[in-house]
């Protein structure tokens, strides 16, 4: 499958489970309120699957899969049979429409919950955060040495480079000052301070991040497997030598070796290698050779394989898996609120907002890493449409909540009037929004 067919694949996927539980709630509560439901369509526009059940709602999908919507008996939207008023949403005190109302983006929450427990239950596959810095980033500026671990950022504990990054990508986009603690090669604990105040404002995460220059550490020069009638199976090496040097020059790691060998084999095949064994070094002589393997481009091999990052797996047993799962949703919460609250006040800048080509593409890349993965997207996806849907715009279901409010207040219905001049205004809220986070994706490709 390729990028392009994945990416929608996986988009329709995720719109199509997540716009679906979304419904259902507003569905669920609005007939355990007693309100009669017209039809439950997953998509817009023309059905290309219909039914009607046996409750008289008329079920479908639509051809146009971005949304969805559940229609309900409404005395704002045409006469209404006697027989059936006790059904009519409008007529239903303001406490069962707001229960309706709220449990799209309620069903949304319980959604996150579940996919977050199932992903730590499951486990996560990951990689443990030893890093480095590249030359004169702000990250080597700030004390990153090569092979350090970090062990927490901002007071809280981290396992692998994913969390790692995540708490770091949302330090970047407030600009905010880091904290992190570190331990280097030598096990000794450092406390560091990432100055993200001084990054320059508007910028994307994307140049942010490379400003910072925090990368996974390479792994070292090892030798992990050594091909067998290759040039350093024929010159004696065994899987697990380090390389120490080529050439008398020394190799830190297995990116730093591939780069010599290249460059020593250009100016003569036979190499000089000092290995270490055993706790002994010893010299080899190696004659490279050169070709292409596996379909890759033709260069200098020896015929030695890169050791494997070093794995950490988060992965929890049923209560503790609940336990973390409640926590990542908390974190992410009051991340998400954080960054909107900033992007308001101009201290974030709205290029980081990603549209829907954007989530296609993270849609697709993290089905191929995996279940739990998939599911850790899923989360935080429907968080973010939870989220969504609950902010203060006329349209969406924190709109509809705000006028309920008002009318509690007031204690009579907000005017017709009022509703309509909200629609208009939430619509061009919502199409600038919308607008603005396609821009940013397309931004985002043609710069890639």
């Amino acid at each position: 499958m390729t990028s392009f067919f994945g990416s929608v694949f996986w988009l329709l996927v995720t719109l199509g489970v997540l716009v679906t539980f979304h419904e259902f709630g507003h569905y669920w509560v609005a007939r355990r309120c007693g309100v009669k439901v017209l039809r439950f369509s997953i998509g817009f526009g023309q059905a290309i699957w219909k039914r009607v059940g046996r409750d008289g709602t008329e079920y479908q999908i639509a051809a146009i899969p971005l949304g969805g919507y559940v229609k309900m008996l409404d005395a704002r939207e045409g006469e209404v049979d006697p027989a059936l008023r006790d059904q009519e949403f409008t007529g239903k005190p303001v406490w069962q429409r707001i229960a309706i109302v709220a449990a799209g983006p309620g069903f949304n929450l319980i959604f996150t919950l579940a996919a977050f427990w199932l992903m730590f239950m499951l486990g996560r596959p990951d990689v443990a955060p030893v890093v480095t810095a590249t030359p004169q980033s702000m990250a080597a500026k700030a004390g990153i040495q090569p092979g350090d671990r970090i062990l927490s950022i901002n007071g809280q504990a981290v396992v692998t480079w994913t969390d790692s990054m995540d708490l770091v990508t949302n330090a970047l986009l407030g600009r905010t000052p880091l904290p992190l603690t570190v331990s280097g090669r030598d096990g000794h604990a450092r406390a560091l301070l990432l100055p993200l105040n001084q990054l320059p404002a508007g910028q994307d995460v994307g140049q942010y991040l490379g400003e910072l220059g925090l990368q996974l550490a390479p792994p070292p020069a090892i030798a992990a497997t050594v091909k067998t009638g290759t040039p350093a199976a024929l010159a004696g090496m065994h899987g697990g030598d380090r390389i120490l040097s080529v050439n008398g020059q020394p190799a830190s790691d297995f990116v730093s070796l591939g780069k010599l060998i290249q460059a020593e084999a250009a100016k003569s095949p036979a190499l000089s290698l000092v290995i270490e064994r055993a706790g002994r070094e010893l010299p080899l002589q190696v004659t490279a050779k050169w070709e292409s393997l596996e379909g890759q481009p033709t260069q200098w091999i020896l015929g030695i394989g890169a050791p494997m990052a070093e794995q950490a797996t988060v992965h929890y047993g049923p209560i503790k898996a609940l336990g973390a799962s409640f926590g990542a949703t908390w974190r992410n919460t009051a991340q998400t609120f954080g960054m909107l609250g900033k992007m308001l006040t101009g201290e974030a800048s709205t290029r980081n907002l990603s549209g829907v080509i954007g989530i296609a593409e993270v849609a697709n890349a993290s089905a191929n890493m995996g279940l739990a993965w998939f599911l850790q997207f899923l989360a935080l996806v429907s968080l973010s449409l939870a989220i969504l849907n609950l902010l203060p715009i006329p349209v969406l279901d924190g709109g509809h909540l705000l006028y309920y409010v008002v009318e509690l207040i007031k204690g009579s219905p907000v005017s017709e009037q009022v509703m309509v001049v909200g629609q208009y205004i939430g619509l061009a809220l919502l199409f600038t929004l919308m607008g603005l986070a396609f821009y940013n994706d397309i931004h985002r490709m043609l710069l890639s």
